[in-house]
């Protein structure tokens, strides 16, 4: 009796997952039609003509639209595992199959004392909100490896650094999940990790790193926070325009450059709070790498000059490690990305139109969205500083907390 009472939470959330992933798999199918722009070109045009030149031993060095860290190929080329498919419906595959393991990953998280299922739950609702987006990017997958890198961080420190530096070299964002990590070893073992990976890709593949060269003349993407300045000033007669640059819609014309530097500069404000951060705080408990990954991935999301929806499931997936622990701070701020999901499916696709148009639902719609993401920044900001930084005189018990412990709880590797 008491196994069967213990199954029935799982068999709820797997249930749970496959209802709505289901439904996912059938808009991407084109089974179901999903209102708005067709979000599955990008699988079925462009990485299907990446793939192609990928095979042929080199990347894409033609097309400035390749703006991918090298190991971003793997991703790419991933569909090969699956030959008796047809290409686009073997990425949607193995996304979903992605998405599967990261259930999984974070339904063993929250298991054991001081755990909490409630992660699980975040990612089963959460990754629905953005809709067929999800399994039409590479995201999920990146997500997957910067899941596994926190959740493999107590226990398991080289491996932790290993899967940072991975998904670094798939898509930059997650070398910031080891911020609030402890002791030398994971950033000793992402470096060694990293360059080891880089020089491997680089003496393979020619033009491992041109992407680098190919960001340098963008504009400010039309869903960005620095993006409504423009919405609202083409209604007072700015007259630039916007177009299709570099992969996404973007404004381009008068003053771009310096909202654009202005986006940069908040970036870099960002980052110099992470590292006074980091210097103040003393008390590191089993769940603030997590709290601070979140943090430090959702600064970076606001400030960028691009906030494409795929963003989203970065968040999702780091609130959903942060919900694992009971003792997190990010209960709110993970509502608000959950919230601001909701928002961004509704103006990506189904009212995109009405974003490119700057008409006031479109403006509306992100604000909305934007809002809640920087109150979501806000709110986890302040919550991990008054959750690790002593504000006396450190005592023996903070003296002992900066070092690695053994009450991390066990982890996925």
């Amino acid at each position: 009796m008491e196994t069967t009472d213990a199954r029935r939470p799982a068999l709820r959330l797997l249930t749970a997952w496959g209802a709505t992933r289901v439904v996912l798999l059938l808009f991407v199918l084109k089974l179901l039609v999903f209102p708005g722009p067709d979000v599955t070109v990008d699988v079925s045009v462009i990485y299907r003509d990446w793939h192609d030149v990928l095979r042929a031993g080199t990347f894409p060095l033609k097309d400035v639209t390749w703006q991918y860290p090298p190991a971003a190929a793997l991703a790419v080329l991933s569909p090969t595992l699956l030959p008796f498919l047809e290409y686009a419906t073997a990425f949607f595959v193995l996304a979903c199959l992605t998405d599967l393991a990261v259930l999984a990953l974070l339904w063993r998280a929250g298991r054991g004392a001081g755990r909490s299922p409630r992660g699980a739950w975040v990612w089963v609702a959460g990754v629905p909100l953005l809709g067929p987006t999800v399994y039409a990017r590479y995201d999920v997958m990146v997500t997957a490896v910067a899941v596994a890198a926190l959740l493999a961080a107590g226990r398991h420190p080289r491996v932790a650094g290993a899967l940072a530096a991975l998904g670094t070299l798939l898509k930059v964002w997650p070398a910031l999940v080891l911020v609030g990590m402890r002791g030398r070893v994971p950033w000793a073992a992402a470096a060694l990790s990293g360059a080891g990976l880089a020089a491997l890709f680089a003496a393979t593949m020619p033009g491992a790193f041109a992407f680098l060269t190919f960001q340098r003349d963008r504009g400010t993407e039309v869903e960005s926070l620095g993006a409504l300045v423009f919405h609202v000033a083409r209604h007072f007669g700015w007259e630039g325009e916007v177009l299709l640059n570099y992969g996404s819609v973007e404004f381009l014309g008068p003053y771009v450059g310096t909202v654009s530097a202005v986006a940069l500069g908040l970036t870099a404000v960002a980052f110099g709070w992470l590292l006074v951060w980091r210097l103040a705080a003393s008390r590191f408990a089993a769940h603030t790498a997590a709290d601070a990954a979140f943090v430090a991935v959702l600064l970076f999301t606001v400030t960028s000059r691009v906030i494409s929806p795929q963003y989203m499931v970065w968040l999702i997936g780091l609130a959903a490690v942060c919900r694992c622990f009971r003792a997190s701070r990010m209960r709110v701020p993970a509502a608000l990305v959950l919230a601001a999901s909701l928002v961004t499916v509704l103006e990506f696709p189904v009212w995109f139109d009405h974003v490119v148009a700057g008409d006031p639902l479109g403006i509306g719609l992100l604000a909305l969205r934007n809002g809640l993401l920087v109150a979501a920044a806000l709110v986890a900001a302040r919550a991990l500083w008054r959750d690790t930084v002593r504000r006396g005189p450190a005592g023996p018990e903070d003296r002992l907390s900066r070092t690695p412990c053994a009450d991390t709880p066990a982890t996925a590797s």
